[in-house]
């Protein structure tokens, strides 16, 4: 049987440790499982579905392909499990050039499943099944800290343990690294280095209203939402709105950036499309890992909401993420 916790080291000689990441996503790794259907069957009830496909999924892995796909130099902090998913997970990781250094497997649970129901209007319904993500620790987090130390954009959410999150948050902050904190799924209540230690506080309406308390159904309550994270000690709030695109709060501007209008067959994972080429965009316009942003967060997002916006047009998870050389080359001017 094979050991409780394995380290597989990157395939790769790409990845030279004395020489800066863009992006260092830590996060979870789940197999996608999703049913194409009509409708969302009602409780109690049993619905035909059209179509199923599985792909690879969870949002710390989709952050990290999606900012792979577009050619950032990225690694990833997750723990699989030692089963089928986990083996393909891994190596859908290698194939898109992420270094998994500090991608661990455990005997302890199965890589985490994620069913996925979509509806004929691409409305998506998601549960989580963590599994092998609940086992990524704070020392696993540690373990990773020379390759922290060494990025330009360091990318968490909440679908590991939040401690554990925390820990790379202030891991981060320790080597003035910047960060992306994704509070999702949302909980009622944050420890206050939550928003005081990332540099973009980024979520979407639902988790807007979650942590608020506050109804989030316009860009007018979507700014006063904002305004209460900026008191809670933010210094970007970045409030995703799906097809209204986005709304930047922080303490110099509010700005609504409108995202492209398109006909959305999946909108799954397109959060995470954003997120990640957000990542992309903002390590590369950072000389350096200390270095301030040379483009707007605004310009940043304008870009990547036009990524997710190609996104959304596809079935899938990642299989809808679109690589740098179908996209329009001024989006990388």
């Amino acid at each position: 049987a094979a050991s409780a916790e394995l380290v597989f080291e990157s395939r790769s000689p790409f990845f030279n440790m004395s020489e800066p990441y863009d992006v260092v996503v830590v996060g979870a790794s789940n197999t996608d499982l999703i049913a194409y259907v009509d409708r969302m069957p009602a409780p109690g009830e049993t619905l035909h579905g059209n179509t199923f496909s599985s792909g690879f999924g969870g949002k710390g892995a989709n952050q990290c392909v999606m900012a792979a796909m577009l050619g950032a130099r990225c690694a990833m902090v997750t723990k699989l499990g030692n089963d089928g998913f986990g083996r393909d997970t891994l190596k859908n990781y290698q194939q898109n050039d992420i270094n998994t250094n500090h991608v661990t497997f455990t005997d302890k649970a199965a890589t985490g499943v994620a069913p996925i129901s979509v509806d004929k209007d691409g409305r998506n319904a998601i549960i989580i099944v963590n599994g092998a993500n609940d086992i990524l620790s704070i020392e696993d987090v540690q373990r990773a800290e020379a390759l922290v130390k060494v990025s330009k954009v360091v990318v968490c959410q909440l679908e590991i343990r939040s401690e554990v999150t925390l820990a790379a948050l202030r891991l981060a902050h320790k080597h003035n690294v910047r960060s992306i904190f994704n509070p999702a799924p949302a909980p009622t209540e944050l420890e206050s280095d939550f928003y005081t230690l990332p540099y973009i506080f980024c979520l979407n309406e639902s988790e807007a209203e979650k942590l608020t308390g506050l109804s989030v159904s316009t860009i007018e309550s979507a700014t006063l939402a904002g305004q209460e994270l900026l008191r809670r000690g933010c210094q970007n709030v970045l409030l995703t709105l799906g097809s209204r695109g986005a709304l930047l709060v922080n303490a110099a501007e509010t700005t609504h950036v409108v995202a492209p209008v398109v006909k959305a067959v999946d909108t799954s994972g397109a959060g995470d499309a954003f997120l990640g080429a957000l990542a992309f965009f903002l390590s590369k316009s950072m000389t350096s890992p200390s270095a301030a942003p040379t483009a707007t967060l605004a310009s940043m997002i304008d870009k990547a909401n036009k990524i997710a916006a190609v996104s959304v047009q596809h079935p899938g998870t990642q299989k809808s993420y679109p690589r740098r050389a179908d996209l329009d080359s001024s989006l990388f001017a």
